[in-house]
């Protein structure tokens, strides 16, 4: 599914590690080489200020690769923060998928340029999310977007570690030291609704392994999540491929989707014994731990995608249900763009981009994983007071808000109750009304209006105002 989406400077002198520079067949920009001299064949190989897309007077912007394994090269690309880099956050930004490449969010959603409809040239963003962050997008699982080499992430649990391999090699090097004392922000979206919770939860275990000297490599970087933002996100897949039903039944501020006759049809697959519910009920009983739960949850996936999802979609966008499955919107220009040789050669790509490639996908897809839920990982998080956005366009089906919304009144944490006595009240940004929201400490949902899957794609405006609201550490409101 697409972006379901079906859709360092001291601790590189005290290790010793050495930075080497070469020139490379990269057009006119410098690759330069940092060597892991604390975990084994792992490294960077980056271009500085390539001169693509951010080109802001001042603003630094890195690309290149983050080598986590032998024959295991992760595609990452950071821009500088427009305003007080020095003091602003470290967010890290990761499309879904599984599978698809986090340019996306780069280039149709919120990064420092946008692509122009010939395909051949960029025009600066001002709603950029570098306005205020240091941003950092990364490609994974290995194989997706420019990313390259061997996938072993066959399910969200494993493509957590490469990641954090990823920030240890970064934050041992002198080039983002640095950023290992900042904020450590991480937004993602769609499939991001299960890298979301297992990432933050694996960072969090790891973080209590290095504070137990537990960890082999006993100089690990600690990485604390200090907020996360998840975008559409596909959570619990039991509670959101019912929601299919009661949205088409009644999308609010958009009336019924389907005809009365394909409602009839979804509610018999969803309700029916042996139909959507009953196997995923049977995938959550089934665990995590075994060849034959993946079986029971691939099954689960297959069958409620095949007879829920697919019908409750129709002719619509999955992602927008204002357009049809032709949907123009956001525009695919920046896939040229990226393809061009010339370009891949001035930010260091080594491979041609795939936006959205199917091995990744069905390494993840063959172990069932998109039908088992992370939703008690996302309530443990919020339990630990974690300040968390969950968000979503409300013209989105494949994840749409009221699914998401569901999902999150079914969470086990201590502001259960109070979240469903807080009535979604408006947020207006120029006295325009931009979402609905509830915040009950450091959890806050938000239901983007006018906005499709890529929220910041949609509402840049209102996009980046929550963005900068969050990072301040502030409940949403009113601007």
């Amino acid at each position: 599914m697409f972006s379901r989406s079906l859709a360092l400077l001291g601790l590189a002198a005290a290790s010793g590690a050495t930075l080497t520079s070469s020139l490379l067949d990269t057009a006119d920009s410098v690759l330069t080489e940092f060597r892991s001299a604390v975990l084994n064949d792992t490294g960077i190989r980056y271009v500085k200020n390539s001169g693509v897309c951010e080109t802001t007077p001042g603003v630094e912007q890195i690309s290149g690769y983050i080598d986590v394994g032998t024959n295991m090269s992760m595609w990452f690309w950071f821009f500088e923060s427009r305003n007080e880099p020095e003091t602003a956050p470290f967010t890290l930004w990761l499309n879904g998928g599984p599978g698809c490449s986090s340019m996306i969010g780069l280039f149709q959603e919120h990064g420092p340029c946008l692509v122009n409809a010939d395909a051949n040239s960029t025009y600066l963003n001002p709603y950029s999310w570098n306005n205020v962050s240091n941003m950092i997008y990364i490609d994974q699982p290995i194989g997706t977007g420019f990313s390259y080499g061997t996938d072993t992430a066959n399910s969200t649990v494993a493509a957590a570690g490469p990641v954090w391999t990823a920030f240890q090699v970064l934050f041992e090097s002198g080039l983002f030291s640095k950023y290992a004392s900042r904020e450590f922000v991480y937004g993602t979206e769609s499939y991001g609704g299960h890298y979301g919770p297992a990432f933050t939860t694996y960072f969090d275990q790891q973080n209590a392994k290095i504070a137990s000297a537990h960890l082999p490599v006993v100089t690990g970087v600690p990485i604390t999540v200090a907020a996360l933002l998840i975008n559409n996100g596909w959570i619990d897949p039991l509670i959101q491929n019912e929601a299919y039903l009661t949205f088409a039944q009644n999308a609010p501020g958009y009336g019924q989707l389907l005809s009365n006759e394909t409602l009839k049809n979804i509610s018999a697959a969803l309700y029916d014994e042996g139909g959507c519910v009953d196997q995923e009920k049977a995938c959550y009983a089934a665990g995590n731990l075994n060849a034959s739960a993946d079986t029971v949850c691939l099954n689960a996936d297959n069958y409620c995608g095949n007879y829920v999802f697919s019908p409750a979609v129709g002719n619509y966008d999955p992602y927008d249900l204002r357009q049809n499955s032709t949907a123009a919107f956001p525009p695919e220009y920046y896939v040229t763009y990226l393809q061009n040789p010339a370009i891949q050669k001035k930010i260091g790509a080594q491979v041609k981009y795939e936006e959205c490639p199917d091995a990744p996908y069905y390494e993840m897809d063959n172990t069932g994983d998109d039908a088992k839920t992370l939703l008690p990982q996302l309530g443990a998080l919020a339990n630990s007071g974690l300040r968390i956005l969950i968000w979503a366009g409300d013209t989105d089906i494949i994840c749409n808000w009221v699914g998401g919304h569901e999902a999150i009144l079914a969470m086990d944490w201590y502001g259960n109750e109070t979240l469903h006595n807080t009535p979604l009240t408006n947020m207006t940004l120029d006295d325009e009304p931009i979402a609905q929201i509830q915040n009950v400490d450091n959890f806050t949902f938000a239901r983007l209006f006018g906005a499709g899957h890529e929220v910041a794609a949609f509402q840049p405006k209102a996009a980046l105002a929550i963005f900068t609201q969050v990072i301040a550490k502030e409940p949403l409101h009113s601007v």
